[in-house]
């Protein structure tokens, strides 16, 4: 198990940038397919993207049109998600999800396949 905490959410306005942390500690960090997942109010928790275990493979919702980027630094057992062009539609609670992997496993895309959760960070876009 490892554990996750995210950081680096705030108030912004449309258009602007944020840079979302998620620290992990506990197992080896670099085990793991790390992704990031936002829920808005009276919606259902949906995949933003996500990122294998070495960082040489990526996944993004169809709704990110190129706007976010999701990074890692095995290192610092830290994977970011750079938010740019930011819209109010993307006001909602992001949080970072991990599963421990194989070197080949493929890269989980459903919240029901991460095993590992932060506590969420707000974001909030005003128009």
């Amino acid at each position: 198990q490892v554990q996750l905490e995210e950081s680096g959410g705030g108030l912004v306005q449309a258009g602007g940038s944020l840079r979302l942390s998620c620290a992990a500690s506990g197992r080896t960090f670099s085990m793991y397919h790390m992704g990031w997942f936002r829920q808005a109010p009276g919606k259902e928790r949906e995949v933003v993207a996500a990122i294998n275990w070495s960082g040489t493979r990526t996944y993004y919702a169809d709704f990110v049109e190129g706007r976010f980027t999701i990074s890692r630094d095995n290192a610092k057992n830290t994977v970011y998600l750079q938010l740019n062009s930011l819209k109010p539609e993307d006001t909602a609670v992001y949080y970072c999800a991990g599963k421990h992997s194989r070197i080949f496993d493929p890269l989980p895309r459903e919240a029901y396949e991460y095993n590992d959760w932060g506590q969420g960070t707000q974001v909030t876009v005003s128009s």
